[in-house]
């Protein structure tokens, strides 16, 4: 599911350059008996499968090895909210990072408590599986490692960046309409230009 996203563009790039590597370590992998399924039904009833414990956890140990500073994340609807300013936290503190993403109803939650995982959530909705959040994660933080981007600069969240933009043409017409752009991008006064960025994020709610 991730060959898609991190094969093309910048993360595709950032990997060839060796600015970022993703590895993955499947829970099916580490089950001894092929044979059986990794989910089971849950404790206390209720729909769906609970992904079992102990395959997750061997998955978990493979990935940190040896490393000793390391993140654990474990991504649940209810976990925090992942920020701009939480991603260059973990990029601080950490060099390895393990995400542990989902599916069905969920991971058994010893895992969590066994590895003392941060509970982090992407957003306040519900996906079908981890995959997303965790790209998400991969493509939020990747971008704020020097080198990936080209130009650190390029980080909006780092400088005064518009939540509207422009470019050519200067003026647009569409059905018999003109829409221009506004005037002050236009002035090449750089003062009122951020002022202008800043007051329609403001109005953004950015």
């Amino acid at each position: 599911m991730f060959d898609s996203y991190l094969n093309e563009s910048i993360l595709k790039r950032a990997i060839d350059n060796k600015k970022i590597v993703v590895k993955f370590y499947d829970p099916k992998d580490f089950e001894p008996n092929k044979k059986k399924r990794i989910d089971d039904r849950p404790y206390g009833g209720g729909p769906g499968m609970v992904i079992r414990p102990l395959p997750v956890i061997k998955a978990i140990e493979k990935a940190i090895g040896k490393k000793k500073k390391i993140e654990v994340i474990f991504l649940s609807p209810g976990g925090k909210q992942f920020t701009n300013e939480l991603a260059e936290t973990y990029l601080k503190k950490h060099s390895d990072i393990v995400i542990v993403s989902g599916r069905y109803e969920g991971i058994d939650a010893r895992v969590k408590k066994i590895f003392k995982a941060k509970e982090i959530s992407v957003g306040p909705f519900v996906t079908t599986g981890g995959e997303l959040p965790a790209m998400i994660m991969i493509d939020v933080m990747s971008r704020r490692i020097p080198g990936v981007l080209g130009k650190h600069a390029s980080i909006e969240e780092n400088r005064v960046a518009a939540h509207d933009v422009y470019t050519r043409p200067e003026k647009l017409v569409y059905k018999k309409k003109n829409y221009n752009v506004p005037k002050v991008l236009l002035s090449g006064h750089r003062a009122k230009m951020d002022e202008w960025k800043v007051k329609g994020n403001k109005k953004a709610g950015k």
